[in-house]
């Protein structure tokens, strides 16, 4: 898995977990629905590392806790 399909399904996990649909992520975070639905649909797949920490701030956690995980953690190296 590559690491826009990681940050989409990180997003994604926590939707699930803290019981968010895109339209109350956007409003916690700040990032129009439009920005999280062409992240989670990959219209847009580079998120410029501001909008992760809106939502971040959106999921009331830090940008560590977003990249803390074993799927960040096992990344290969993107330029071979």
């Amino acid at each position: 898995m590559g690491t826009y399909e990681t940050v989409k399904n990180r997003i994604l996990q926590l939707c699930e977990e803290k019981r968010f649909t895109i339209h109350k992520l956007a409003t916690e975070s700040g990032v129009a629905p439009s920005t999280i639905k062409n992240i989670l649909y990959g219209k847009s797949r580079n998120p410029g590392v501001v909008t992760i920490k809106m939502l971040c701030d959106g999921f009331g956690i830090s940008l560590d806790e977003f990249f803390h995980t074993d799927t960040f953690a096992l990344l290969e190296q993107e330029i071979q």
